[in-house]
């Protein structure tokens, strides 16, 4: 069955002092735009991460959020700005020169200037730090990969049985349709024995009669149209049930079985058939914004 672009996953992995955590959102869209929200320690490997992802989704806008805490006090850094510190220390020297105060500064005061102290994460080993979180996105993409299967299959099911529907109603006009030019046949000639006198209508060509009625029936003959449109149901459902990317495919097709009824409901000329066509007309676009879901 097919994937719908909709699902979430959340992968969480703690390995000694590191826990990992990784959430994926995912929604439609034409391509595979990926969105990563991660800490900077995972910069080095952004284009490893996102290969992984697009190998696993093939389309949908995908939001990623990682998370990384490391218990282990080892694990983070005070790093002195030297110069900056310097610069500061020069700066209240001379401060205090310009006006004739003492120079207060202390170590402690010094430290508090913006930027002079900051923490940051130890250098680790990147190929491990890699692999980790390799794991816990590998358990995210799983969980969303499950969701996605599940709603698409109820996309499949719902999107097949409007299928069924519209098999119906097509069934309905081409019962219908041979009746049409049956009924105006009889509507023309009673037209003309409306008009004509009793003596001029025992005049009247019947031939006539049979051509107008000819025009009409190649002017409104659609069966053409309702055997591309048997073919297209049976396509669609082969489609849907094909475990992969169908999208694209059912996007088209629905473009094709919109056309074939747009074309029965030019040429009806016909209440009833006109009807049954505005019924699937309604039901197309209901597909079609379903299928806009589907990988």
């Amino acid at each position: 069955m097919a994937y719908s672009m909709t699902g979430f996953g959340r992968g969480e992995k703690i390995i000694d002092t590191r826990r990992y955590t990784v959430e994926l959102k995912s929604v439609n869209s034409r391509f595979c735009d990926i969105n990563i929200r991660m800490p900077r320690i995972f910069n080095f490997a952004d284009s490893k991460i996102r290969k992984q992802i697009t190998d696993s989704l093939v389309r949908g806008k995908v939001d990623v959020f990682i998370n990384f805490e490391d218990s282990q006090n080892s694990s983070m850094e005070v790093v002195v700005n030297e110069g900056l510190a310097s610069s500061y220390s020069e700066a209240v020297k001379k401060i205090a020169e310009v006006s004739g105060r003492e120079d207060e500064m202390t170590a402690s005061r010094l430290s508090n200037f913006p930027d002079v102290l900051t923490v940051r994460q130890r250098d680790m080993d990147e190929e491990t730090l890699l692999e980790e979180l390799s794991d816990c996105i590998g358990m995210a993409l799983a969980g969303m990969t499950e969701m996605r299967r599940t709603e698409g299959d109820n996309l499949c099911s719902d999107i097949i049985d409007k299928v069924n529907e519209l098999a119906v109603l097509r069934d309905e006009i081409a019962d219908r349709a041979p009746l049409v030019v049956t009924e105006y046949r009889a509507r023309l000639s009673a037209r003309i024995d409306e008009i004509l006198e009793d003596e001029k209508r025992a005049l009247y060509d019947e031939n006539r009669l049979a051509a107008e009625v000819a025009v009409f029936a190649d002017k409104c003959a659609i069966d053409e149209e309702l055997k591309r449109l048997l073919s297209h149901f049976q396509q669609a459902k082969r489609i849907l049930a094909f475990d992969g990317s169908v999208g694209k495919k059912m996007d088209f097709l629905i473009q094709e079985i919109n056309r074939e009824v747009n074309t029965i409901g030019s040429k009806a000329n016909d209440l009833e058939i006109t009807n049954r066509v505005l019924l699937m007309k309604n039901l197309i676009e209901e597909m079609r914004e379903q299928i806009q879901n589907l990988v």
